[in-house]
């Protein structure tokens, strides 16, 4: 008797595979439900929204270069006689961190290859962290409710030029050990505490004995360890507070549209880290960075000529070599001006800016909604001019810390041109200011015009009387979005009563005035307006309503809902969030 054959059942699909996975999960781990919600956060498309992700892969480079670096490095200035591989420094006495330098770059097999990595990496990692800063700064990112996450990035920026510091100042060579001096100058300029916080952190007078070993505990372990909890809990927050988007049709400031995490977005961000990676190796293998056997070994009686620091710090080395030598006896103690104003007070003046920039900018506009839509830097001039012009007072600050290097190159006179930085790092920042804000109200009434009038498509006609005309089409719904849907606070008006306000609210009210008066109108309805207030509406309220009681919709748009929700965009609607 033939029994009948069974089909052979189908194979699983790949969301059955994922749903019994979670479902196996779930019975050992209460972390499945948790785990689904993750996969399906939206994560922006925008290429500037990398700039994070970059600097975090540039530190995971960081974290494994160094690793495999620690298991060669001796952070010890003991003295020791060279016998090594690189026969030019053979039979110096140095201290055994350079040595042990040197033994990494020629003796350990990769090591100088490694140390290439891990320097390039450095670089990448500071300066990703600070475009990252200024995406969200020009963008107006910082906004609440993410004033916590801005303080966290000043704090990882700041942190970073840290660790890059004492990195910088392991090998102990002649380069390193000169930043040391100036560092120990620094400490010293301190009124009162500068002679007791030179001697402990150098354990004596300079050189001193312990600062290398207290640098290298501080490079590996501590510094490192802040960085990773910091680093932790921005990444929590981003996930909790969802990210911030431009102003496209379906995006508004009630909803977070973007790629789900799975797969899209994961197989974006691996890309971009194997990409990181790569290209960090390739410098590494292909461009010399810090060459410390060209430099020699550190002597506490010899400077080293056209010594430069990273980039990073370099703004305090022409900080320094601006000021002029002021100094003062203010009982019975010598406080040197020309050090402690540069080096104290200025870096200290920029990240207490920086930090409180998020708070003083809500208090000129009494703004406590939640922001979710990016500013576009033109519609913001007054914040965008003053972005700019503290790129320009650090780009002349870095400039003017290679002065001896530039006077010598191109034959001019040190003299005349610390001259003419003293005079640009006032003066330039004021003109960058009121340029860019030209600029900014400009593009404003370029916007303007392609509203009114349409875009130019670069054809002229004539007419049969003879006159000449440009060719122009109107703009498409997506761009007339972009340019309509936009947030701007008016500047704070007086109090409705006759009395005369306080001080302090005079100065309040002159201030936001300053900050907020410039700009240029579009050409809207009533009703687009409308339209407009309700798609900036803050999150938990309840937008408004036309006269007849329906909701409207956007600027000539169709529906808040994503239009690319078909081809795999998801879309964040938290229900405390509006």
């Amino acid at each position: 008797m033939a029994f009948p054959r069974r089909k052979p059942p189908a194979p699983p699909r790949s969301g059955a595979l994922a749903r019994t996975g979670f479902e196996a999960l779930d019975r050992r781990l209460p972390a499945a439900e948790a785990a689904r919600a993750l996969l399906r956060k939206a994560f922006p498309d925008h290429w500037s929204f990398l700039l994070g992700e970059l600097a975090l892969y540039g530190f995971l480079v960081l974290v494994l270069t160094g690793t495999y670096l620690t298991l060669f490095f001796d952070p010890v200035t003991a003295q020791t006689v060279y016998h090594g591989r690189h026969t030019p420094l053979s039979g110096l006495p140095m201290s055994q961190a350079y040595s042990s330098t040197l033994r990494i770059s020629f003796d350990v097999r990769g090591g100088l290859l490694i140390r290439q990595i891990h320097h390039w990496a450095a670089l990448v990692f500071v300066a990703a962290i600070g475009v990252h800063l200024l995406r969200v700064f020009f963008t107006g990112a910082f906004r609440r409710p993410r004033e916590v996450n801005w303080i966290i990035g000043v704090t990882l920026f700041m942190l970073a030029m840290l660790e890059g510091f004492a990195g910088y100042s392991l090998p102990d060579d002649s380069l390193s050990g000169t930043g040391l001096r100036t560092a120990h100058t620094i400490v010293l300029s301190i009124p009162l505490a500068g002679t007791y916080l030179s001697f402990f952190l150098w354990g004596g007078p300079f050189p001193g004995t312990d600062l290398v070993n207290r640098l290298y505990g501080l490079h590996i372990l501590l510094v490192p360890g802040v960085l990773v909890a910091l680093i932790t809990a921005h990444l929590i927050l981003v996930v909790h507070l969802k990210h911030t988007q431009w102003n496209e049709r379906g995006r508004t400031n009630r909803n977070v549209v973007g790629r789900p995490m799975y797969p899209h977005f994961t197989a974006k961000s691996a890309g971009l880290f194997f990409m990181t990676a790569g290209v960090l190796t390739l410098l590494g293998a292909l461009a010399q960075i810090n060459p410390v056997w060209e430099y020699g070994p550190y002597r506490a009686d010899q400077v080293a000529t056209d010594a430069q620091p990273d980039w990073y710090v370099g703004f305090l080395e022409g900080a320094l070599r601006l000021m002029p030598p002021w100094e003062s006896d203010l009982l019975g103690h010598t406080v040197l001006w020309s050090v402690l104003v540069p080096a104290v007070i200025l870096p200290g003046l920029l990240f207490l800016v920086l930090y409180l920039y998020p708070f003083c900018e809500a208090w000129l506009t009494r703004d406590s909604r939640e922001h979710h839509l990016c500013d576009r830097p033109r519609n913001r001039p007054t914040r965008t001019g003053l972005g700019v012009a503290g790129l320009v007072c650090y780009a002349v600050l870095l400039a003017a810390g290679g002065n001896d290097v530039t006077a010598f190159g191109f034959r001019v006179s040190v003299n005349a041109l610390t001259w003419f930085f003293r005079i640009a790092v006032v003066a330039a920042p004021v003109l960058a200011f009121w340029l860019t804000k030209r600029i900014c109200l400009a593009l404003q009434s370029e916007d303007r015009d392609a509203l009114a009038e349409g875009e130019e498509t670069g054809e002229v006609t004539q007419d049969v009387c003879g006159g000449l005309g440009e060719g122009r089409r109107r703009l498409s719904a997506d761009r007339r979005y972009r340019l309509l849907v936009r947030d701007l606070p008016e500047p704070l008006l007086p109090p409705a009563d006759t009395a005369r306000p306080a001080r302090r609210q005079r100065i309040r009210l002159a201030l936001s005035n300053w900050y907020h008066r410039d700009r240029v109108e579009l050409p809207v309805t009533p009703e687009q307006r409308a339209r407009i207030a309700e798609r900036t509406a803050a999150p938990g309220r309840s937008p408004d309503r036309s006269p007849d009681g329906n909701s409207e919709r956007g600027p000539g748009q169709g529906s808040d809902e994503n239009p690319d929700r078909g081809r795999g965009q998801g879309s964040d609607r938290s229900p405390d969030r509006g």
